[in-house]
């Protein structure tokens, strides 16, 4: 990925020894600390609700209001699209969840929402839907790695999603083609691998999704 070296460094800053990855050379998400409204660390659903439109989009992590990065990329938007396309048949034509894209928000809790590029939510999880928003931890979330967002994906939202309990995250970066699976178990998340090409996910969440890795890319 643009920007990126592969040096990865092991933090201790998660909460319940949920473990961080931080990719260095990447760009952290911007705190909104001039936005009128609550002070920083204090943000809620109905003050993020309460914004006015101003054109940008913003998310909230741990009570902290962050600017969300700039219009992504042809080939991010590509990828959503065809991840979603493919989700939509495997989940929704059969009848076993519903399918969302970004934006749309999920209140992971209440200092705490956020807009996932695509996310999965299973019937047996229906009551979490709300016409306005997701509350509480979606059954699979995927994040398409920009180079804007790469460090936020990876870090921020990674642990915000363990804590959620949201059971199974796709990272996908359309730069080198892969879509990494991570687990929720007792201590956090578990990487089952980095999978490219002609591979298939071994979803937890997805059961026999056969379609193959180069597909989700242009």
């Amino acid at each position: 990925m643009c920007g990126i070296v592969e040096n990865v460094v092991e933090s201790k800053r998660a909460k319940k020894g949920h473990e961080m990855k931080t990719y260095e050379g990447t760009t952290m998400l911007t705190p909104a600390d001039n936005v009128p409204g609550p002070e920083q660390g204090h943000w809620t659903y109905d003050s993020y609700a309460a914004l006015p439109d101003d054109g940008k989009r913003y998310e909230i992590i741990d009570g902290v209001l962050y600017m969300a990065p700039p219009s992504p990329s042809g080939w991010h938007q590509k990828s959503v699209i065809r991840l979603s396309h493919y989700l939509f048949d495997a989940v929704e034509l059969t009848g076993h969840g519903q399918v969302f894209v970004a934006p749309f928000d999920v209140e992971l809790s209440p200092g705490t929402v956020v807009q996932p590029d695509v996310v999965v939510l299973l019937n047996k999880s229906g009551e979490k839907y709300v016409v306005s928003r997701i509350i509480g931890g979606p059954d699979l979330v995927i994040e398409v790695i920009s180079p804007g967002n790469a460090t936020a994906d990876r870090i921020e939202k990674y642990n915000a999603y363990a804590r959620a309990g949201v059971k199974e995250y796709w990272i996908v970066e359309p730069m080198r083609r892969t879509v990494e699976i991570f687990i929720l178990g007792e201590d956090g998340y578990n990487s089952l691998g980095i999978f490219s090409g002609e591979q298939t996910l071994p979803s937890m969440i997805v059961p026999d999704f056969s379609v193959h890795v180069e597909q989700f890319f242009a």
